[in-house]
């Protein structure tokens, strides 16, 4: 991963992070409040020789004093020095007990004591530490007496007496802050890595860009009213939605410039995603910039495109296929633009069968010699084989991505089953996508929007002119009596 991927990260998982985060200051906090009060006082001693020869003996002693006081060092927590001290206090403790209070250290190449004592009262830490001290002047004196007699050539002297503290030196609440602020950061950094490492659902284009090539023909902002209100004449004409929406519908006329994909296949790789509604305001959109259009809800397990748009499902495709009535019957216009709808007719037993009969194949023929253009909803391509099979008898197929709902292995297979079968894919969507954030769909600069915009319009002047060519050839055939031409009435004018 470089840079971008980590930034990335951090943008998706910024509220963990900072739950994390604030979570360790809190227990850094917490901490400090939990943990009882304790002083510490402090006291220092000096070690001298007691000689009064050359400069050079006095050298010499300074060496000797200097490898001397790391004994005494020592010397503090041990029983010696301690024991008195609990006799002297009657501290009500064994001096194994006391040694942890007591705390002595050197600096290097000096002849300097330090002794600190802890404890919960200030008055009776300062205490401690000056009987430590006196008590250790007197264990060096015994201890360095020569056993001959006299007195000892070592002398030790309080330079610094112990004083009852002012304030606690635990707990340290802006340490134990601090080091709750990074190590929370820390965990949270790392549970953001770990959490992006493992999920495999596709969030964004970046995401998709891993597992396939196929080219992005636009986006779908996601919109919480869009469960309420799913159409595309529903949402305002200025927002997010409907603008993906023509968006979508400008990319898919240049993805398919050549014009040979008159029919295409809207399908997705679980169910949920939202190929039904992205099928449907497509031709919405389509019928919009002045095509005629027929959608045709093909998902014949789970139909839902005559909910959206409130039609009877009685009769549809299911009744054209098996042959009890002619699709001219069957279409059911909607809106005012030249948008038709055959809804998928009642639920067969065998939709498989049916979507790849000839007569599947044949209906779709006379369709796309009508239409300008033939959008079909599918069924998913992993629970079924329908679409993949449907796939075969269309122009391209376009897959719907629902946003952190699908997995990367599910697109795979999705994609492998296409390719298997030979399914010219002209691209995908990626459906749900947030408004905002790195996961966002937005162009780069705004002359490109702008552009974009421009061949929006070219392209639904053109498609406007087209339709209307074939509107009047279509109708003038019919009339015509001569033509060799099947006579293929379709309700285009109302």
């Amino acid at each position: 991963m470089d840079l971008r991927d980590y930034l990335r990260i951090l943008r998706r998982n910024w509220i963990l992070i900072t739950a994390i985060t604030v979570g360790g200051v809190l227990a850094g906090g917490l901490t400090s409040v939990l943990v009882k009060q304790s002083y510490t006082a402090e006291t220092q001693l000096f070690v001298a020789i007691q000689s009064s020869g050359s400069v050079q003996e006095l050298q010499q002693g300074n060496t000797f004093t200097q490898a001397r006081v790391q004994s005494y060092v020592k010397t503090v927590d041990t029983p010696v020095v301690l024991q008195p001290v609990i006799d002297s206090l009657g501290l009500p403790i064994a001096a194994e007990d006391l040694a942890p209070k007591v705390t002595a250290s050197t600096d290097a190449n000096t002849v300097l004591i330090n002794i600190a004592v802890t404890d919960d009262s200030p008055a009776q830490s300062a205490a401690i530490a000056q009987a430590v001290a006196d008590s250790l002047i007197k264990a060096v004196d015994s201890l360095e007496k020569p056993k001959t007699g006299g007195s000892s050539p070592v002398s030790l002297s309080v330079i610094k007496p112990a004083k009852a503290p002012s304030s606690p030196s635990a707990p340290n609440t802006k340490l134990n802050l601090l080091l709750g602020l990074i190590v929370g950061l820390a965990v949270g950094v790392s549970a953001a890595v770990l959490r992006t490492t493992l999920d495999s659902r596709i969030r964004g284009e970046e995401d998709l860009r891993r597992i396939t090539d196929a080219p992005l023909l636009g986006a779908i902002t996601y919109d919480p009213d869009a469960s309420d209100r799913p159409l595309l004449t529903q949402a305002p004409a200025q927002s997010p939605r409907a603008e993906s929406f023509r968006q979508l519908r400008t990319n898919l006329q240049f993805a398919n410039v050549s014009g040979q994909a008159r029919t295409v296949l809207m399908t997705s790789s679980l169910p949920g995603e939202g190929k039904s509604t992205t099928a449907t305001n497509l031709a919405l959109a389509l019928a919009q910039a002045g095509q005629t259009v027929c959608l045709i809800d093909a998902d014949l397990r789970r139909p839902m495109v005559n909910e959206y748009l409130g039609l009877d499902r009685g009769a549809g495709l299911t009744t054209a296929l098996v042959g009890l009535a002619d699709v001219d019957d069957l279409l059911q216009p909607w809106g005012e633009d030249n948008l038709y709808v055959l809804t998928s007719g009642q639920i067969p037993p065998n939709p498989s069968e049916l979507l790849a009969s000839s007569e599947m194949k044949h209906l779709i023929s006379r369709l796309e010699k009508v239409f300008d253009s033939v959008i079909i909803d599918a069924p998913p391509l992993l629970p079924v084989t329908d679409a993949a099979v449907l796939s075969q008898h269309v122009g391209g197929v376009v897959v719907v991505v629902g946003s952190q709902k699908l997995r990367h292995h599910d697109l795979e297979k999705s994609m492998s089953s296409l390719k298997l079968v030979g399914a010219s894919v002209l691209g995908i969507v990626l459906n749900r996508l947030p408004s905002k954030g790195p996961d966002a769909y937005a162009y780069s600069y705004y002359s490109h929007d702008e552009k974009a915009q421009l061949m929006d319009a070219e392209v639904r002047s053109r498609a406007g002119s087209r339709a209307k060519v074939r509107s009047t050839a279509v109708v003038n055939e019919h009339l015509d009596p001569d033509s060799t031409r099947p006579a293929t009435v379709f309700p285009l004018k109302r």
